[in-house]
Order: C-alpha cells, then structure tokens, then sequence
C-alpha cells in the first residue's frame, strides 16, 4: 500500500556545529562555573589517586614478597662476616696461636698445615671452602670470632654449624629444600634471617592505599553530586527560559513550526542535555586523565613493560574499531527502518477504519511485514555487531594482562623488576583501555548534547513580539463602550504576499458583526489582528478611538471573549476548566453558564457533577467539549466578543440550543462571529463577506440575499447541500 510523504524516519540528528555549539553550551553554563569547574577539578583528581596506586600496590606486594621468603641479605652479611675470617693474610696471622695451642693435637696442626698449603696452590674458591670445612673444631675455633649482626652476638659454634649448612644447600635457599635446611640453622642466626613480613611497613603503605581510595571515592561522590546539581538546574533554568520565550514569540512562529517540534525542546531536548551533561563531561576529563595519565605512568616505572602494555592493547582496538566501522551503517538503517515502521503503524492505524472500508487489510499486512522483516535484519546485524564490543574489550584486557605477565616473569628471572611492578601493569592495562571505549561513548554522547542544544538555543533566540515597555495607555474593560473600528488595513503574513489589503469598517458599540467568506479569505486573519496577535503592516485598528498600537497585547486580551473551533480542556475537574484563570465565581454562576449552553443535564449525570475529573480525551465528545469552552466564555464579564466557528462541532439540536444562549451572551457585547454555516448568523446586525482579503459585501441577511451576490449564492449553496 502506497504511503504519503515517504519515509519519516532517519538517523539521530547530529551537530551541525559542534564547537561552535558546545561553546555556546559552556557560556550558557557560567552561573554554575564555579560548581562546575570543581566537578572537573574533583574528576581529574580522582583519576589522578587511581593512577597512583598501582606504584603504592606494587610496593606493598613486593614488601609481603619479600616478607615471605628468608632474610637473605642478613645471611649474606654474616656469611660475609665470617669469610673474613678466612682470607689468606687472616689465617697466616692465626698461624702462631695455633701452632702454639695446647688445645690442639699435632695431627690436628699437621692437618691444617697441608690445608693452608693446598689453599694457596688452588684458585678454586669452592673447594677452598670445602677444605675449611674440613678441619676439626679445635682450629676452627681459634680461626672464627663472635660476630655481632643488629645487635645479636652469634657464637663460634653457631658460625661452624651454619657453615656446615650453608655448604649443603649451595644458591637453593628459595627452594622447599633451602628452606627445610634455613630451619635448621642454630636459633641466633634463624631469628635474623627467617621469614618475616614488615608489619608496620604494610600497615603503613595499606593506609596510604585506603586513603587514597577512600580520597578517589569522597572526590567520586562530590564531582557526581555537583555535576548532577550543574546539570539539573541548568535544565531547570532551561525549561523557565522556554516557558518565558513561548509567551514572548509570535502567533506567526507557531503557525510555522509544527506543535510536536516545540515540545520536542522543551522536553526531549533539554532532558537529552541535562542526562549527557550529567554523565559525559566529568567522565570525558576523567577518561582523558586515565588514558595519559597511565601512559606517563607505565614509562616511568618501566619501559620495556610500558610498550608491551601498550602495543598488546592497540592490537586489541584495531579489531574493534574494525568492527565498528563496519556496524557503523547498521545502526544507521536500523534507525531508518525503525522510523519507516513507526510512521506506518500511525498511518495505518489512524485510518484505521478506511483501510476496513477498502478492503486494505491485506496489502497493511504485506507492507507491515516487509518493514518489519527490514527491521529485523538491520536490527539483529546491528546488534550482533554491537554484541561483539564486550567480549573484545574483555579480550583486549585479557590480552593485555598476559602479555604483561610474560615479558614481566623475563625480566623478573633477569632481576631488572620485581614481581610487584607486574601487579601494578596488570592494573595499568586496565586503566590504560577502559578510558578508550569511555572517551568514545562520550563524544558520542556530546554530539547527542550539541545537536538538543542547537536545537534549544535556536528556539531561545528566535525573534521575538515588539517590547511594550514604552506603552502607557491602558483601557478599562468596566468602562470600555464596545466600538472599534478598522482603518486601512493592510497585512500579510508574508511580506511579499498581503492577504488584507484594504480593510475599512466601523463597528459601534453592542453590534453583533459576522464574518463569512470562502476558506482564505482572511476572516480568522480579522480576529488575529484584532487580538493583537499579529502587528498590521499599514493601518490602523482603534477600540473606543485608541489604537491598539498604544495598548499591551494583555490589556486588549482582556478585554475579549474567545470561543473558538478548537476546544481545549486540561485535566482537572469541570468546574476548574469552566472557570479558568477567571477567580471571585460562585458555583452558583458555573451551573447558571451551564444552564444556558445546555449542558448542565450532562454534568449531573456524571459522578461529583462540577467535581467530576476529566481532560482533553475521548471521555468527552466534541461536541460536549465545546459546550464547556462555551460555557467558560460566558463567565468572562467582557465588552467584546469573538465566536470562531464555536458551533461548528455541534449538532442541529444542540446549536439551536446554543444558538440561543449565544443571543444572551451577546447583549450587552460587540460580538464578531465567524461562520461557515451560514445559517447560525441570520440574525447577526451586520454581515461582512469577505474574499482575497477585502469585504466585497455587507449587510443583514434580508439585505444580502435580496442583492443575489456573493454572499446569496453562498447561503444557496448550503441550502441545496443540505437541505434547509
């Protein structure tokens, strides 16, 4: 089935001027800089204490490493200590004592005689040591002395039974059987080089770490809160700006712009602005800090690592940006088919009953299915695409961390790092990707903001109705009389085509005027012009002798009436909407207004009568909706009265009925009245038939029928169609 006006769907509107809109977003944005600003500030900080972090873990690793494994450095300085003791020169000077030692045997001096002999001719530091080992206790005690490690002595025995230790398990102190044999060293030395962890050491760098965490969440918490309040008072202050701008455009902007673009701005616009301000300008700057940051960071620690980190990571993202310039168009036709399907089912469905009428039903369904298959297939594509972004970015991580893990366990073998700085790029490579995918999500987020505010500025900065600041005059509407009189008129909503081209009548005080003529001919124009809803281009139009030039739009508005053709009822009760913005009614006067349009007999009919709740839907009919407006004019104590079609949605019965209330609402009134139904204003005092903008009739109906013109043949017209 053929649709008209083609497709209505599209891509997501997108900036035109991105820079140029996002300054004006910032400027907009001054009563907040401060709040704002420390957001920002509060953000990058945060980051800034994340970044930080990995180093103080690292140190904290290492320290329970270490802590974990024995005091090698203590045991090489008592090994140390103790080899001293047995260089060359120090046992020739021992020599003496021990050839002159009654507590040594001359077998036991022979023996230490060939050692001292075969250590000289060996360079073989190795079996040196073996050989020392080798001799008795005796010599060993006059060549070793007590030694003194962090303020404990360790004895000559105890020395002599490390040695005989420590040349079992060699470079194996690290391993399960080093660590058996360090277990059974004498207790002076086990107490200095067994495992222990630097508790106060840990205790001190957790601290540090829990208040840097504790700093980055508290930072978290205000930024998240100041952005939230920036955001939420900037749309408030939006929407208070909208709200003033609306009352200050002109009927003309209106009648240009579609009613659902407006609210457009004013909801979806600005609720668009207030959520991504909210959540993508702090996370933008904090993103940004991440990414650098842990850049700086990686080389600083180390470099080797840096670049592993780094290049692992990027091979990660080239398969994902692959992917995502290849989803890109998906998600744009399935925005398009999206839209394509929405506008069918309104059109559809609004026609409903001529599609039954016809026949349609069939060729609805067919199309409705070929959209909705279109829909399925960009829409599965693209979200099979977009499905692939968390398990690449999980890759991308994965990847990152084993890369890491392998070149740091190289250069951990080497001794060039320790193992606590592969801990603090395992967290780098996390900080290092996630800001990626964050700064992506938010610049796609700040287009989505730069193109509602576009669309928000532009609306705040259309032009608006003339200032009436220097007006002074002002007209009583107690004692207003009711003339007002039109001199030259000339207007166009257009300037280069002029609807009203040369309008002149006078209308004296209590008249009831009518207005009739083909569709364009400039009546509602008459009305527009007369509320001061549209400025004249050439003319003037005076009540009681004033031009209305002089008078505010509010001063003349109040000094009117409307009923028009298009009802409006908001929600509240039936009372609330009959006496509206009017305040001092009785209920009493209510019923009596209700009485007169004949709809009073509805209203008790219905639960709670005046208090009984309803709205602009379809509880009400039309025609009992424009009773009610009816009814809410004849409560406005005003001179002058203006009837836009107000029977037009009325049946015969009940526009007799209103036909009658409106000749008691218009005494005492000027009333002008617009009519297509020509038989609604026979009675009218003066009958203004108008065409291409000017009157080419007037009279009463009498006087008008008998001329046999423009207005004869009109009322004819009618007559035939319908029979009257």
């Amino acid at each position: 089935m053929p649709r008209p006006g083609g497709p209505r769907g599209g891509a997501p509107e997108k900036s035109k001027d991105f820079v140029g809109s996002m300054k004006k977003l910032l400027s907009n944005l001054k009563p907040w800089r401060i709040l704002l600003g420390l957001a920002l500030i509060l953000a990058m900080a945060s980051a800034i204490l994340a970044l930080i972090s990995p180093n103080k873990l690292s140190d904290l690793t290492d320290t329970i490493t270490k802590g974990i494994s024995p005091n090698t450095e203590v045991l090489q300085e008592i090994s140390k200590k103790m080899s001293a003791n047995f260089t060359e020169e120090k046992m020739r000077q021992k020599i003496p004592a021990i050839m002159t030692s009654s507590a040594i045997s001359n077998e036991e001096k022979q023996l230490f005689t060939e050692t001292m002999t075969t250590i000289s001719s060996t360079d073989n530091k190795e079996d040196a040591t073996k050989l020392m080992l080798s001799l008795p206790d005796s010599i060993m005690n006059e060549l070793l002395e007590d030694i003194n490690i962090e303020g404990k002595t360790i004895s000559i025995k105890d020395q002599i039974e490390m040695l005989k230790l420590t040349s079992k398990m060699g470079d194996k102190t690290k391993t399960e059987e080093g660590l058996k044999r360090i277990d059974q060293l004498p207790k002076s030395i086990y107490k200095l080089v067994k495992p222990s962890i630097d508790m106060k050491k840990v205790k001190s760098i957790a601290l540090f770490i829990g208040t840097l965490y504790l700093l980055s969440a508290i930072f978290s918490y205000i930024q998240s809160f100041s952005m939230a309040t920036v955001s939420n008072k900037f749309a408030k202050s939006l929407r208070t700006r909208i709200s003033k701008k609306i009352n200050t455009l002109p009927l003309k902007y209106f009648d240009t712009h579609e009613t659902g673009d407006v609210l457009s701005r004013v909801t979806n616009d600005v609720d668009t602005i207030a959520m991504n301000l909210n959540q993508s300008l702090a996370s933008l700057v904090s993103s940004v800090t991440l990414f650098i940051g842990s850049i700086v960071m990686m080389f600083t620690t180390n470099w080797i690592m840096a670049i592993t980190a780094i290049v692992a990571s990027l091979i990660g993202f080239s398969f994902m940006f692959l992917i995502l310039d290849k989803s890109q168009k998906y998600f744009a036709k399935k925005q398009e088919e999206l839209g394509n399907l929405n506008g069918y089912i309104e059109e559809i469905y609004s026609g409903h009953n001529v599609v039954k009428a016809y026949n349609g039903t069939k060729e609805a369904i067919k199309e409705f299915s070929d959209l909705n298959t279109k829909l399925y297939d960009a829409n599965r594509k693209s979200q099979f695409l977009s499905g692939l972004m968390q398990p690449i970015m999980m890759f991308v991580g994965n990847f990152g961390y084993v890369a890491v893990c392998i070149v740091g366990a190289l250069l951990v073998m080497n001794n060039h790092i320790t193992f606590g700085v592969i801990v603090a790029f395992m967290i780098y490579v996390r900080l290092f990707t996630n800001p990626l995918s964050q700064i992506a999500q938010a610049m796609t987020s700040l287009q989505s903001t730069a193109a509602a505010s576009e669309r928000v500025f532009e609306f705040l900065e259309e032009v608006e109705m003339k200032e009436q600041g220097a007006i002074t005059k002002h007209l009583d509407k107690s004692k207003v009389k009711g003339e007002i009189e039109f001199k030259h008129v000339k207007f166009g909503y257009d300037p280069s085509r002029t609807i009203i081209k040369d309008f002149s009548i006078k209308v004296k005080p209590g008249q009831k005027i009518a207005i009739v003529g083909p569709t364009g001919a400039g009546k509602t124009t008459m009305v527009n012009l007369l509320m001061k809803f549209y400025e004249i281009n050439d003319g003037d139009i005076l009540i009681d002798g004033v031009s209305t030039k002089e008078l505010t739009r509010e001063n003349i508005h109040e000094l009117f009436c409307m009923v028009l053709q298009d009802t409006w009822l908001f929600e509240g009760t039936i009372g609330e909407n009959i006496k509206f913005n009017k305040e001092n009614v009785s209920e009493k006067e209510v019923w009596e207004a209700c009485k007169t349009v004949g709809v009073d007999h509805f209203i008790k009919t219905l639960p709670g009568g005046l208090n009984a709740t309803i709205g602009d839907n379809d509880s009400v009919s039309q025609g009992q909706k424009q009773l009610f407006t009816i009814a809410r004019g004849m409560l406005e104590d005003a001179p002058f009265l203006i009837l836009d079609e107000a029977t037009s949605n009325v049946d015969t019965r009940t526009e007799e009925l209103v036909q009658k209330a409106m000749d008691k609402l218009t005494i005492g009134r000027t009333s002008f009245i617009i009519a297509h139904r020509l038989s609604t204003i026979k009675n009218a005092d003066l009958i203004l038939v108008m065409n291409e903008g000017n009157i080419i009739e007037q009279g009463n109906h009498e006087t008008l029928m008998k001329k046999k013109g423009f207005y004869a043949d009109l009322y004819n017209s009618q007559f035939e169609m319908t029979g009257e």
